[in-house]
């Protein structure tokens, strides 16, 4: 017969190995700092969204008083090269002005010969920041102009680009959600409600400037 305590080290010993790694999976996602998931995810799903919506609202409002494709794409286009360059120039001052903040922080705390409590993050790169921010709204702004390229018929061009960007906007949610651990239903209905409310507005504004006379294209 074994000792009392072989046999608890045995079962112990066993017990770990038996551990299901689904558990180990579970164990370790609990570990997750989420808020941290969120700063990246955040900037990634805003910058692709906000591309999608600007780019496919500008070619509604356009396609509200236009038929012809050709001032669609235009427009368009000139939405993504514009909101692209925005959003890099946009994130490279925040970024830049963060770095600066932080590096006088760690000097004063050099001066006053303050000890630093844990590890210090790594400083921001504005210019890393600047180009995922310009490649996610290109993301999104490139999807619009492709779901009308090749389409003739002007209503129903409008109403492609309704639905790939409703489409765009829902998957848009869910990768939000499926990230960063929130209800999945609310955030696709949030962002797809968002993204409707943009487009019908452009749509209807532009054609009602577009209707006053001295304003026709």
């Amino acid at each position: 017969m074994a000792a009392p305590g072989t046999q608890n080290q045995l079962s112990i010993h066993v017990g770990d190995d038996a551990v299901p790694k689904r558990l180990r999976r579970e164990v370790d996602d609990n570990d997750v700092d989420y808020f941290q998931r969120a700063q990246w995810l955040r900037a990634a799903v805003l910058g692709a969204n906000d591309g999608l919506v600007s780019v496919a609202s500008l070619m509604m409002g356009v396609g509200s008083v236009k038929e012809e494709i050709k001032p669609m794409l235009l427009a368009g286009c000139a939405g993504l090269f514009a909101g692209a360059c925005s959003m890099a120039i946009g994130e490279f001052v925040s970024v830049y002005t963060q770095r600066d903040i932080e590096i006088a922080q760690i000097k004063r705390e050099k001066t006053r010969n303050q000890q630093v409590a844990g590890e210090r993050e790594q400083l921001p790169n504005p210019m890393q920041a600047a180009f995922a921010s310009a490649l996610a709204f290109s993301v999104g702004a490139v999807l619009p102009l492709l779901a009308a390229a090749f389409i003739r018929v002007h209503k129903v061009r409008l109403a492609v680009v309704v639905i790939v960007a409703s489409l765009a906007l829902i998957f848009f949610g869910a990768v939000g959600a499926a990230f960063g651990r929130t209800p999945m239903v609310k955030s696709c209905a949030r962002v797809l409600f968002g993204g409707w409310m943009a487009m019908a507005i452009t749509f209807g504004l532009t054609r009602l400037i577009g209707s006053i006379n001295g304003l026709q294209m």
